[in-house]
């Protein structure tokens, strides 16, 4: 439950900028949709090179090496700041070139301002991902969440300090949103660092072994990890990204689906965080009995959840919608929208669990070949041919979304099921 609740906290942030620049109408709130996608889906790829802390401090905590563990966070600290500069340069190539893209007339200038400062963020979300895999494999999950929670405070005050104009701050905007979250990542940063020092105060350091290569084993973990968060996360930019093309009600309807179809996405990658944690520790302890249990548990909890979710979807689709906007243009079309949502439901948070489950056993490759196929080899051109080809719009993106998770969550499901089978016959 407290991973489930940070990463809803961790959600909550995109939800707080969404909702506060909506009163400046469709465009704003276009423009920070466009931007955060745009932001994440390469930012992300930094943050699932740190993915491999949760097998390697899991299993090692699991193993009773506690000062072990705390090697890895080092491990993980020096690749987090590694990668900083060349992400950066990244996406400044990427703001320099994003009034060329395409994008809306009444989006290009706020999205530009929104994602000039939101860059500025992300040497703040590379530490701050290291700090957290650390904390949560090695059962530090209540500070973790506080920490998220906290957060969503320290970005509501922000937003409404810096977008209207209060505390004797200029009204900036939808520049202002970007400002709040940089200002919120650098709190989560300070307060989870603080946390790690508190709680490893005792941790006999000097006695730790020493792991082969350790840089070369994290990233053998970490690059078909990031391969596959960046695959998911940057489909859905890529959408986002095409909806952005769109008139800004149909970006607008998208953009607020697509946050209602996350907010619940985040209680499965905490439960898919959970499950990756607790099959590390158990193969860590060398008990594959309770790694299969794990991992089950978790997958029939996404399940359940998903049922009950899209029912929610499909019954209230008027109220959901109505938390960001009462603009009938936008009400009707992001009801289509949460239509199609209800039935993805399952198949996203599915294949989310059993990619957690998965990385616990120490497997991250097998969902980077799947998804890279199901979403940019299959979902993506069908998505766009059924939007542009077709004429369908944003609801023919999001078809081509579903035919993606159908396909990655059918073959992460069956390779589970088949590598835990062996693992607990030969207790290997």
């Amino acid at each position: 439950m407290p991973v489930i609740l940070a990463e809803l906290g961790w959600m909550g942030m995109g939800l707080v900028d969404t909702l506060m620049v909506a009163p400046l109408g469709p465009a704003a709130i276009a423009a920070t949709a466009v931007g955060n996608s745009l932001h994440l889906g390469f930012a992300i790829f930094g943050m699932g090179l740190l993915l491999g802390l949760d097998t390697l401090v899991a299993q090692a905590y699991g193993a009773g090496e506690r000062a072990l563990c705390r090697r890895w966070l080092t491990t993980g600290l020096r690749l987090a700041l590694m990668t900083t500069v060349p992400m950066m340069l990244l996406l400044g190539g990427l703001w320099w070139l994003s009034p060329a893209l395409g994008f809306h007339p009444e989006t290009q200038p706020l999205l530009q301002g929104y994602l000039g400062i939101l860059i500025l963020s992300t040497p703040a979300l590379l530490v701050y991902a290291a700090l957290r895999r650390y904390l949560q494999s090695t059962g530090h999950v209540t500070a973790v969440m506080v920490t998220l929670v906290t957060a969503n405070l320290v970005n509501f005050v922000a937003n409404w300090a810096f977008i209207n104009g209060h505390l004797g701050l200029p009204a900036l905007g939808v520049t202002g949103a970007a400002w709040a979250t940089l200002t919120a990542r650098m709190y989560m940063v300070a307060v989870l660092a603080l946390t790690v020092w508190l709680s490893d105060r005792q941790v006999p350091a000097a006695t730790a072994t020493t792991p082969p290569a350790p840089m070369r084993r994290l990233l053998s973990l970490g690059l078909p990890a990031a391969s596959t968060v960046t695959a998911e996360v940057g489909i859905f930019s890529l959408l986002t990204a095409l909806a952005g093309q769109l008139a800004p009600v149909a970006t607008a309807a998208h953009q607020i689906a697509l946050n209602l179809s996350a907010m619940v996405f985040m209680v499965h990658l905490g439960l898919a965080s959970a499950g990756a944690i607790r099959v590390g520790h158990a193969i860590g302890a060398r008990d594959f009995t309770e790694a299969r249990h794990a991992g089950w548990t978790v997958i029939v909890m996404s399940v359940s959840l998903s049922i009950v979710t899209g029912a929610v979807f499909l019954r209230y689709p008027e109220v959901l919608i109505g938390v960001y906007t009462t603009e009938a243009g936008v009400v009707q079309l992001a009801s289509q929208l949460l239509a199609i949502a209800a039935l993805f439901q399952i198949f996203d948070g599915l294949q989310g669990v059993t990619t957690g489950t998965l990385r616990g056993l120490g497997d991250t490759r097998t969902a980077m070949v799947s998804n890279l196929t199901a979403f940019w080899l299959i979902g993506a051109p069908v998505s766009y041919g059924l939007c542009f080809g077709l004429g369908w719009g944003a609801p023919g993106l999001w078809w081509g979304l579903l035919l993606g998770l159908i396909l990655t969550s059918i073959v992460l499901l069956s390779v589970w099921t088949r590598t835990v089978r062996q693992r607990t016959l030969s207790g290997d």
